[in-house]
């Protein structure tokens, strides 16, 4: 007589081992998943921030010689704002008061439960008023 082979297959705890591995492992690729999809945004926004800024610095490049402060929002929440203010001319020169000024654009938008914030500094043209 030849003795009785074992049944080929897995076991039930050995199914319930790999559907348990199965479940951490699909959790952890999910939770990566929506990390970097929140990233994605995160960085959307903040390219769209900068951009704004650099366009409004692009467009306040000549202000009025008393300085400006100019404020708004965008469609999408992003908030604005742009100040500028003369420096002060120092001694006999060429430049009349105001022809330089500082500049200052800020841009400001919430990511959830976040404030965020782009602030461009820099020097522009100050000419007569318009």
């Amino acid at each position: 007589m030849r003795p009785a082979r074992r049944a080929a297959g897995f076991s039930l705890l050995e199914m319930l081992v790999a559907m348990a591995i199965l479940g951490l492992s699909l959790g952890a690729l999910y939770q990566a998943t929506s990390g970097a999809t929140r990233n994605v945004r995160m960085d959307e926004k903040y390219a769209y921030g900068v951009e704004l800024a650099r366009s409004l610095l692009a467009d306040y490049a000549v202000v009025p010689l008393s300085g400006t402060a100019a404020r708004g929002e965008t469609t999408g929440g992003f908030l604005w704002r742009v100040a500028t203010n003369p420096i002060p001319q120092q001694g006999p020169g060429g430049l009349t008061g105001g022809a330089l000024q500082y500049i200052e654009v800020s841009v400001s938008w919430t990511d959830g439960s976040s404030a965020r914030q782009v602030v461009l500094n820099s020097v522009v043209a100050g000419a007569g008023e318009t």
